[in-house]
């Protein structure tokens, strides 16, 4: 089912839209991808796959039609609250481990999503093509939280 509705479901979208973009010679999709496609997580193989699989089908298809004047980029959040994933924030414990672990030390918030999203659809963005823009606080560089603190420049 997840592979159906994020894989499969970005894929027949971009198809869908494509061949309008490519009859005028330009286009911008923005694929939606995940801090998943590009670090695992326990307990998420089915979800960190189907978001990998966009990754690639991201690269793919900006190859394929970026000689059409259409560039395909994905943007993968990090760790979000969403209705879907709501009862994981009740869990105080959780909620640190993870804040403990993004150098920004806060989940995201909806609106961290708009300038990424914004700047991948316009014509600023002419020139990027292929790229998966992860907007996760840092989760995905492997940050964990000091125990000792790091030596003063």
């Amino acid at each position: 089912m997840v592979l159906d509705t994020n894989l499969r479901g970005t894929f027949f979208t971009a198809q869908a839209v494509a061949p309008g973009m490519i009859s005028r010679g330009y286009g911008r999709i923005v694929n939606i991808g995940s801090v998943t496609c590009v670090a695992g997580y326990a307990g998420l193989a089915p979800y960190g796959a189907s978001r990998g699989g966009v990754k690639q089908l991201t690269m793919s298809l900006a190859d394929d039609w970026g000689r059409h004047g259409v560039t395909v980029n994905c943007l993968a959040p990090g760790w979000f609250k969403t209705a879907q994933n709501a009862v994981l924030y009740e869990n105080r414990e959780w909620v640190e481990y993870l804040c403990d672990r993004i150098p920004l030390k806060r989940p995201g918030a909806p609106d961290d999503l708009a300038g990424p999203v914004v700047f991948l659809a316009s014509e600023e963005s002419r020139y990027v093509t292929g790229q998966t823009l992860l907007v996760d606080g840092g989760i995905s560089t492997g940050a964990t939280r000091a125990t000792v603190a790091p030596p003063k420049p």
